[in-house]
């Protein structure tokens, strides 16, 4: 498959579109920075020059593409209109990447919820996030306009990419911030609770995934269904791998 992924020299599209050349796919990337397309086209990413605002170009680029990964800024609504109407009645996917904080709340580190959310969980949004969630439910709503429209929210996700950028957002500021100024900064009381995501090595096809999901296996059984790949089975890990998560989906 031909797969147009935006955020290509990022942390998250930049593993994703490795993973899935691995796969045997073709892979053209979104970049805004000129200087560093040879750099991606040597990871055997065929750099597409451009950004979000670019409309025209996305719109062309999801046309020719069998499928569109979003995995930019997961605020921008003109973009994944774009896309969109490239996409409209063609039966092709569009996965976009969001992020768990449509659902957060305001505890400021100070306490810890014992609400557990999976894709069941009604939505309750803050008004900040609103319009966020309100681009989420754009995406879904393709689905009514022959796209085959999925939208994921991870939340903390960590581990070494293997893109152009293999460093997180969040882990490696807190850890060099910490380096710098020789005191390791939390909000509030610092007893906030998140599910995470591991990047992991590759070690199968695309379609098959090691995940560490939070215990309701919310993130297994979402990615099992948009990828159509039946229920997932979880088995328990070793104890030196509990870490990262005490279960392990596989599908």
């Amino acid at each position: 498959m031909n797969i147009f992924v935006t955020g290509a020299s990022g942390f998250v599209g930049g593993t994703v579109a490795r993973r899935l050349l691995a796969a045997g796919h073709s892979v053209r990337g979104l970049i805004r920075d000129a200087s560093k397309a040879e750099s991606l086209k040597a990871l055997g990413i065929e750099p597409v020059i451009g950004s979000l605002e670019d409309s025209s170009l996305l719109t062309r680029e999801a046309q020719q593409s069998d499928g569109v990964i979003h995995a930019a800024d997961s605020d921008h609504r003109s973009a994944i209109e774009a896309v969109i109407e490239g996409l409209r009645d063609s039966g092709k996917s569009l996965l976009r990447t969001s992020g768990s904080s449509v659902i957060g709340d305001d505890a400021l580190g100070n306490s810890v919820s014992e609400a557990i959310f999976d894709e069941d969980t009604p939505m309750v949004v803050e008004p900040v996030k609103q319009p966020r969630r309100d681009i989420e439910l754009r995406v879904l709503a393709a689905s009514e306009e022959g796209v085959r429209a999925v939208v994921i929210c991870p939340s903390n996700i960590y581990g070494s990419g293997t893109g152009l950028n293999p460093r997180s957002v969040q882990i490696p500021f807190l850890i060099d911030d910490a380096r710098k100024g020789g005191v390791l900064h939390t909000v509030g009381r610092g007893v906030n609770r998140w599910s995470n995501v591991q990047f992991v090595p590759a070690s199968g096809p695309c379609t098959r995934r090691d995940l560490a999901p939070s215990p309701n296996f919310a993130v297994g059984r979402s990615l099992a269904r948009a990828l159509r790949e039946g229920d997932p089975s979880f088995d328990i890990l070793e104890p030196e791998y509990f870490p990262t998560g005490r279960t392990c989906a596989k599908f």
